[in-house]
């Protein structure tokens, strides 16, 4: 495809297998090929009763007691893979390193305090049964008969609508991930790009939007949002493993890579289908599984010269103008549908402006004037968190006034830890979200002291006159709501009646946040000595 900037036209289907350099395992490329599965299908229904076999703990599970799993494969049978050849190999990424780092795997999983799989193990109970569990479990890692069990499927809210499906493995099958993570990310993390900072040690959302600050500041002020259309359910098991194969020469590890990649989901409604194809969420291996998959396209950027900031399948382009952004968008959808076999997501891809673009809840906007860059908070933020002040605080609340606002200052500090990296110029959003924590204290107090006599004389207590006060509350019928914002009662409860029982004030906490940025002293001309 021809263009500036260094883009380059792209070769046939032949010249792109051969570029990819695959490595394929003797007898397929897919390590965990099960019986019965055929490629493409994904979701494809299985009777329960087929599915592989698993770890058999010393623990009676409360969903599964009758399908006491064995995770051993044929009595006495090696499974044990030839070598990889014609790859980078690192012979330090063993099955050895792995069953070495399950001690610490485990208390990794135990400080996540994660719900319990299908098989209905809690944390605390592989905590008091370790002792028992690790020396089976390593054995079987090692002689590469370990099956992982399922995965049970849930579906979250997703903060611009819709659902996220997430899968959870049962508490053993974490661990054992956790562990092959802790071997693998040592062996990629080096040769990840700079620009990707999803899911990496040291890197966060903050080092993203400072990254991207730095591009508009550069003078690239267009972005190209690359939307993936459900990225992890599409992932391509061949061509992961295939990469996988390219670094790591144990086969045994592979194969348990790619049973856990082949790991039958269990629905909400109970069907079991497999799992031909993606990288369930959920799972500790999954965010550098991702990392592995997208540095394809991360590495195809910098080879093209693209300014770009990636945040796991959240990608975006910096460019000087809007023909140019054009001209990237159609290259690299290209590019991901067909080298990644990946779907980019026409209705919510798009080349603008970075103001009007949603980039990890928040969005950049160049001055023009000073040339600086301000972050602000995205339509969706503000949004999200009016909603969430709704559930912190409803209208029936029936607790104590100090317990609501307790919980309301955990998720104040919270958010702002996030999204206190805003600009100053989001203080009138601070100060709408704290006026209407406020209101919504102050609907919870009056619905609490029920009677609108008792209203007046409590107002009334607190300083506010006593005509003003039995006018404002006696004048028409109203909810609680609107007379948690008339005069009378915004006098009796102001600002300080909530801050002087523990109110946080986001705008106190922004001015926190910013008073390292102060004018810098003017120099005083001396007269005399």
């Amino acid at each position: 495809m021809a263009g500036r900037g260094g883009e380059r036209e792209d070769d046939g289907s032949t010249a792109q297998q051969k570029s990819e350099d695959r490595v394929l395992l003797e007898g397929g490329v897919m390590p965990a090929e099960r019986v019965g599965s055929s490629a493409g299908a994904q979701g494809k229904a299985v009777p329960v009763d087929e599915t592989t076999g698993q770890l058999c703990l010393p623990i009676a599970t409360a969903e599964r007691r009758g399908r006491a799993p064995d995770r051993s494969g044929a009595e006495g049978v090696s499974v044990l893979p030839k070598a990889i050849v014609n790859a980078r190999i690192d012979t330090s990424v063993t099955m050895e390193g792995v069953v070495s780092r399950l001690t610490s795997a485990l208390l990794k999983v135990a400080s996540n305090k994660g719900a319990p799989g299908p098989d209905g193990q809690t944390i605390e109970v592989l905590l008091e049964q370790w002792p028992v569990i690790l020396p089976r479990l390593s054995a079987e890692l090692l002689a590469g008969r370990y099956r992982p069990g399922e995965i049970r499927r849930v579906f979250i809210p997703k903060a611009g609508g819709g659902q996220r499906g997430l899968g959870i493995p049962d508490v053993v099958d974490r661990v054992v991930q956790e562990a092959v993570r802790q071997v693998l990310e040592p062996l990629w993390e080096p040769t990840f790009h700079p620009s990707s900072h999803g899911f990496r040690p040291g890197r966060s959302c903050h080092t993203a939007i400072a990254e991207a600050k730095g591009h508009l500041e550069d003078g690239y002020e267009w972005c190209v949002d690359l939307d993936l259309e459900k990225f992890f359910d599409l992932v391509c098991h061949q061509r992961l493993t295939a990469k996988l194969a390219q670094r790591v020469g144990d086969r045994r590890l592979l194969m348990l890579i790619g049973r856990m990649l082949k790991a039958k989901v269990v629905l909400p409604d109970g069907v079991v289908i497999a799992s031909e194809q993606g990288v369930p969420q959920g799972g500790p291996l999954s965010p550098l599984l991702s990392n592995i998959v997208l540095d394809e396209l991360d590495q195809e950027l910098a080879s093209r010269g693209r300014r770009f900031v990636r945040y796991a399948d959240d990608a975006k382009v910096y460019v000087r103008s809007e023909r140019a952004g054009l001209r990237v968008m159609a290259s690299m959808t290209d590019f991901i549908e067909r080298r990644l076999r990946l779907k980019a997501n026409e209705a919510k891809s798009a080349v603008a402006r970075p103001e009007e673009r949603h980039f990890l809840g928040f969005r950049l906007r160049l001055d023009p004037q000073t040339g600086t860059v301000e972050v602000l908070l995205s339509e969706r933020t503000t949004r999200n968190a009016m909603a969430r002040v709704r559930q912190l605080t409803p209208r029936t609340w029936g607790s104590s006034l100090a317990s609501c606002i307790a919980q309301t200052n955990a998720w104040l500090r919270g958010w702002h830890a996030f999204f206190g990296i805003a600009s100053v110029q989001e203080m009138q959003i601070m100060r709408k979200l704290d006026a209407h924590i406020r209101r919504r204290l102050r609907a919870i107090l009056l619905r609490h002291w029920k009677r609108k006599r008792t209203i007046v004389r409590n107002i009334i207590a607190l300083g506010v006159k006593p005509r003003p006060a039995w006018k404002g509350i006696y004048q028409g019928q109203r909810s609680w709501w609107a007379l948690s914002h008339c005069n009378a009662v915004d006098q009796g409860l102001p600002v300080r009646y909530f801050t002087d029982r523990g109110l946080l004030r986001l705008v106190d906490m922004h001015h926190r946040a910013h008073e390292a940025i102060v004018a810098p002293v003017q120099p005083q001309l001396v007269l005399w000595e």
